[in-house]
């Protein structure tokens, strides 16, 4: 398998362990809705298998996840990797929130960033 190979299965596998953290599933209970070894998840998310479009599909399902989310930034060149956006433990932390809670995390970071520009004299009004 070569680097470009390994590179797609892991960033492939990131975004199914985000997006199965996000559901609240454990590997196991992922594994039994999709009737495949927990193993197999595993090794799924960290990159060491990759599935069938069959079970590419039936994770999507599973998830309630489109394959845009697995396949867009590897596709199209011009996008940002969620791998230069957002950091891993971040997202995974954030997905379990719920929306009151993500609504908070918005508007702190907004603060957060008019403070900076505003310390940084690069603060623009809208």
């Amino acid at each position: 398998m070569d680097s470009n190979e390994k590179y797609l299965r892991k960033n492939i596998g990131r975004k199914i362990k985000l997006a199965r953290s996000r559901t609240n599933y454990t590997q196991e209970k992922l594994a039994e809705k999709l009737s495949l070894s927990t193993r197999y998840i595993s090794q799924l998310e960290r990159g060491i298998a990759f599935g069938s479009a069959t079970t590419i599909i039936n994770l999507c399902k599973a998830l309630n996840i489109s394959s845009n989310f697995l396949f867009d930034d590897l596709i199209d060149n011009q996008a940002s990797s969620l791998n230069d956006l957002v950091d891993d433990k971040f997202l995974e932390a954030y997905l379990k929130l719920n929306n009151y809670n993500k609504e908070v995390v918005y508007l702190l970071t907004t603060q957060l960033v008019k403070m900076q520009e505003e310390k940084s004299g690069n603060y623009k009004d809208a």
